[in-house]
């Protein structure tokens, strides 16, 4: 049975159905409540992991191979910006350059 839901996708909009709950929650629980990450901190990787469970899905109903790649390109920008969101200089790294203490 579970089989059957895998080779069939509908195990993998299941995932994907789930992480936009989640998504929905943590942004519920951010802006509402004030608590939690910010979405800055999570959304990219939320995205880029649906992303790649469509890429995924694609591949086992043997859409087009453009499909495919569409879906992990979508994965692959989606990491590349949450990088690029994570990516900055902390105080007291050394390219910070010398303090003047």
């Amino acid at each position: 049975m579970l089989a059957a839901r895998f080779a069939d996708g509908t195990l993998l909009l299941g995932i994907v159905l789930l992480i936009a709950v989640e998504a929905a929650l943590l942004l519920f629980l951010w802006y509402a409540r004030g608590i939690g990450l910010a979405p800055r901190a999570w959304v990219g990787n939320l995205v880029s992991g649906a992303l790649l469970m469509m890429a995924v899905r694609a591949a086992l109903l043997d859409q087009p191979w453009i499909l495919v790649a569409f879906w992990l390109l979508g994965a692959l920008f989606a990491h590349l910006l949450d990088g690029f969101a994570r990516w900055g200089v902390r105080p007291g790294h050394p390219s910070e350059g010398p303090t003047t203490d």
